[in-house]
């Protein structure tokens, strides 16, 4: 079976750079993995990518050796089957706030004896070797989501599931039930606070700590705090981005050296 090389970085102490697709286009997600990227993750819940789409994303993401990751939109083992076997290696789990849900989550992933996933893995046989079933489960990787008080509340519960490789926090999300304002790179307090406790009890019970970011300076600083697994932007946000810096300069006659 093809190894997965997120595994392989975090063996040796490394940090992860994940890409993100948000534009339902196999174009885009091609690009994005041509890029310096460890991995590159398809986003079905709040991207505009279908089943459909995303599998041939995942199949323009296999032009390349970065590692092929999903979220799922919801906490659906019918889903969760369906992106393993069109081959993604990981799936990302938004919502998860209790250790049932992530038992549920976890279990939708692995085959038995260790969960309840139905095997079929016609696309991921292809991707990953014809003994794809036979090793998948110490293969695939599994993110729960953590975004929310009640999540941070039950932490020690949801990290210590058996076969949990990772959570993944959702700054905007944890923001909003911290009684803040949405957007990326939070830097209130109280929520700094939490995505700190979350990072070390992570690290109390092996699992990676993971996190999205809309800048570089806000990614390195939570490497620093002992994430190993950290998002920059999306394939969307850079195109916005860069777009509106370019537009702005135009207008304004006075061209940057930062903008194309």
């Amino acid at each position: 079976m093809r190894a997965n090389r997120i595994k392989e970085i975090w063996a040796k102490g490394e940090t992860v750079l994940n890409g993100w697709c948000a534009i339902p286009s196999s174009i885009s997600a091609e690009l994005m993995a041509h890029q310096a990227f460890d991995s590159v993750c398809i986003d079905l819940q709040h991207g505009a990518i279908d089943y459909q789409t995303s599998l041939s994303m995942l199949q323009a993401i296999s032009t390349t050796d970065r590692v092929p990751l999903a979220r799922i939109p919801w906490n659906d083992p019918a889903i969760v089957g369906k992106m393993l076997d069109a081959g993604a290696y990981g799936l990302i789990c938004p919502m998860v706030n209790t250790r049932e849900e992530c038992e549920r989550f976890v279990g939708a992933c692995r085959y038995a004896p260790d969960g309840y996933r139905s095997v079929g893995p016609l696309r991921a046989s292809l991707y990953a070797g014809a003994d794809y079933w036979k090793h998948a489960n110490k293969t695939v990787l599994t993110f729960a989501m953590i975004e929310t008080k009640q999540a941070v509340a039950k932490l020690d519960e949801i990290m210590s599931v058996p076969g949990l490789d990772a959570i993944y926090v959702g700054p905007s999300d944890l923001s909003v039930s911290m009684g803040e304002n949405a957007g990326f790179d939070p830097k209130f307090p109280e929520v700094l606070k939490a995505i700190e406790t979350i990072a070390k009890t992570a690290k109390k019970h092996g699992v990676v700590a993971g996190i999205h970011t809309g800048s570089v300076a806000y990614a390195l600083q939570m490497v620093e705090m002992g994430y190993r697994f950290v998002t920059y932007l999306s394939d969307f946000r850079i195109l916005q981005i860069a777009t509106d810096k370019g537009v702005k300069a135009f207008r304004a006659g006075k061209p940057e050296t930062n903008v194309p």
